[in-house]
């Protein structure tokens, strides 16, 4: 299901963007974003190789953040085992499972790196961290490719799955 780089590892130098208009300075919240934006920069940093540009994806020498999907883009998130899906929109994310498929609706921060974004935040008292980067993408029960692969952390589970957007849908089957 999870893709990443032709070596399987996944890299994102991460450069903080706007956090929303003030919504994240409640209290308690700033003190818990902040420790999200240092564990995703560790968990998104991790991943370099030595040296200037050894394996590193996009252009080596440009510091510029990962664009491609823009801060106004709707991005859908689809998972498997278990099933759970979700969209981020602007500052706000809803993440669905098969037991609440309305969905818990929170708000998150985003940061963009050399090959995707992130985005952390807090839903029932646990921390979230998103990441969506660049790498086709197969749900595993579709016939569906996804662009970008999706790997969320809610508190100390991980879940993998795929993402697209309307500028950079699936490919496949409207309904498999």
């Amino acid at each position: 299901m999870e893709r990443g780089l032709p070596d399987g590892k996944h890299r994102m130098a991460v450069q903080p963007l706007a956090m929303g208009g003030g919504r994240l300075q409640k209290q308690g919240m700033r003190k818990s974003i902040g420790s999200f934006g240092v564990a995703l920069s560790l968990m998104l940093g991790a991943c370099h190789p030595t040296g200037p540009s050894a394996g590193v994806p996009g252009d080596a020498d440009s510091n510029l953040p990962f664009a491609e999907i823009a801060a106004d883009d709707t991005i859908t998130l689809v998972g498997t085992e278990p099933f759970w899906g979700g969209t981020v929109q602007g500052a706000s994310m809803t993440y669905t499972t098969m037991e609440n498929q309305e969905g818990w609706t929170f708000p998150v921060a985003r940061f963009a790196g050399r090959a995707g974004i992130g985005f952390t935040g807090e839903m029932e008292r646990k921390p979230i961290i998103l990441t969506v980067t660049q790498g086709d993408c197969s749900d595993g029960m579709s016939d569906r490719t996804y662009p970008y692969t999706a790997t969320l952390k809610i508190g100390d589970t991980v879940r993998t799955g795929c993402a697209s957007t309307q500028q950079h849908p699936f490919t496949g089957p409207e309904h498999p």
